[in-house]
C-alpha cells in the first residue's frame, strides 16, 4: 500500500497534514538518507523519516532603525516581516542561512536601497564548496535571470548585468573547501552560478552544482552599510561536515 508523503509523516510525528507539508516543502525531511521533494509523492506505508532540526531566527542587533537577523536554514525571508513586524531590506534564498537586514523606519530604508544600487554596500558570505580550491579566485561574470513558476534561474552570458565575486579559500577538509565568498554585485544566485562556474559548487546547491547534501551551505556572513557593521554566527551545521570554525580568523 501507498499513501502520500505529507500524510505518512503527519502520522510518524503526531502532526497536522499542514504541518507535514510545510517541513516536506522547506526541504527538512530525509528518507533512507534521501531528500523527500514533493509532499504529494506516493510513498509506500511504514516509510519511515528524519527530519533536519533547525532553530528559530535570532535577532543580533537592533535599534529604532533597523534588525539584524540572524535566518535559520530553510526560513523564506518574507516570513521574518510579519514575525518582526518590520520591512525586508534584502532577501536570502531559503535554502541559504545567515544575516539577513529589517528596517523599521520607511525614510531610512530608502536611504539603504539607495546604497545598494550605488554597490556601496559590503557583503561576504561563508560557504562550502566541492572540491579543493586552493587560491583566492576573482570571478568577473556577467549573468542573466529568467524567472518562470518554477522560480528564478541564472546564467552567465555576455549581455548579461556585470557581476563580480571573490572567493578566498579558508580551510580544506575531505575534498571540500569553506570559502569566504565577497560580492560586490547582488545578482539573483550570483555565489551559486559563480562557484558552479568554476568546477566548485556549493555542496547542497542541486540546481547550479548538482551537490546532494543535508542543506545548501551558503551561509550570509557580514554586512557593513552606512555606519552600521553586522556579523551573523555561524551555523552549526557546517562543523558536522568537519570545520572547525572557532579557530578560524577571517
Amino acid at each position: 500500500m501507498q499513501e502520500k508523503a505529507y500524510k505518512l509523516l503527519a502520522l510518524q510525528e503526531n502532526i497536522s497534514n499542514r504541518e507535514a507539508k510545510d517541513l516536506i516543502d522547506r526541504g527538512l525531511v530525509f528518507s533512507s538518507g534521501k531528500k523527500v521533494v514533493l509532499a504529494r509523492a506516493l510513498m509506500r506505508e511504514g516509510t519511515k523519516f528524519s527530519l533536519l532540526k533547525t532553530k528559530k531566527p535570532k535577532i543580533l542587533f537592533e535599534d529604532e532603525k533597523i534588525l539584524a537577523i540572524n535566518k535559520p536554514y530553510s526560513y523564506i525571508s518574507e516570513e521574518l516581516e510579519s514575525e518582526f513586524k518590520a520591512k525586508l531590506l534584502n532577501r536570502l534564498d531559503k535554502e541559504t542561512s545567515g544575516l539577513i537586514l529589517l528596517c523599521k523606519d520607511e525614510t531610512f530604508r530608502q536611504l539603504c536601497i539607495e546604497e545598494f544600487k550605488r554597490q556601496r554596500v559590503y557583503k561576504s558570505y561563508i560557504a562550502v564548496l566541492d572540491g579543493i580550491l586552493a587560491e583566492k579566485v576573482v570571478v568577473d561574470e556577467p549573468i542573466s535571470t529568467s524567472k518562470s513558476k518554477n522560480g528564478a534561474f541564472s546564467k552567465i552570458v555576455k549581455d548579461g548585468q556585470n557581476a563580480l565575486s571573490t572567493i578566498s579559500p579558508l580551510m580544506i577538509q575531505s575534498k571540500k573547501t569553506l570559502a569566504k565568498i565577497c560580492i560586490q554585485t547582488g545578482r539573483t544566485h550570483q555565489i551559486r552560478v559563480h562557484s558552479a562556474f568554476i568546477k566548485h559548487p556549493v555542496v547542497g546547491d542541486e540546481k547550479y552544482g548538482k551537490i546532494v547534501a543535508d542543506r545548501m551551505y551558503l551561509h550570509s556572513y557580514e554586512l557593513k552599510i552606512l555606519d552600521y557593521e553586522f556579523k551573523a554566527n555561524l551555523d552549526e551545521s557546517f562543523a558536522k561536515l568537519g570545520f572547525e570554525l572557532k579557530n578560524l580568523d577571517f
